[in-house]
């Protein structure tokens, strides 16, 4: 584990350095999320507690290890680190725009999306109204497990059909996950 948790308090831990970061645990209600604290602390890695995890500076180290920097270069770096570089609510965005309509299914291929943030979960359940309204029910099709994690955390897993893989979309789709 690289995330310690203790009560309220989550203790962060590089997996390169052994540097640690501590902060509050309450964003998620899900001790096994714990993106909110690496990306508020600027660290890279996994949005589960079980890493891996790596703090600004060890990230950088990789980073200038693969373009032929010395890594005296990086005491000259100063700044905030780089934001990252995937945006989710575009690229929820995008499945939405290229969803398929199956008979009374709204298909929604997710299997491209590890982690959402607040705006692409807004766009889902938006998506999720707008296809209720016509009579009906949004598919997520192959969600990662920080996705149905988010889900499942805001209370929303039992909002939306998830189908595992595209394989499945052929068949009968069942109802939301219990």
């Amino acid at each position: 584990m690289t995330v310690v948790p203790a009560e309220h308090l989550m203790m962060l831990i590089c997996d390169g350095c052994g540097d640690s970061v501590t902060g509050t645990g309450t964003t998620l209600p899900d001790a096994e999320v714990v993106w909110t604290l690496v990306f508020e602390h600027g660290w890279v890695g996994s949005p589960f507690a079980s890493g891996p995890h790596h703090c600004p500076r060890c990230s950088a180290r990789a980073a200038v290890a693969d373009d032929g920097m010395c890594l005296d270069d990086l005491e000259q770096v100063g700044g905030r680190p780089a934001a990252p570089e995937a945006d989710s609510a575009e690229a929820v965005r995008r499945a939405l725009a290229d969803r398929l309509v199956r008979d009374d299914r709204v298909l929604v291929d997710l299997a491209g999306l590890e982690v959402i943030d607040s705006v692409g979960l807004g766009l889902l359940v938006r998506a999720h109204q707008e296809a209720r309204r016509d009579g009906r029910r949004l598919c997520l099709v192959a969600p990662s497990r920080f996705v149905l994690t988010v889900l499942h955390t805001m209370r929303l897993d039992r909002v939306f059909t998830v189908v595992d893989d595209r394989a499945s979309t052929s068949g009968a789709a069942s109802g939301p996950r219990s």
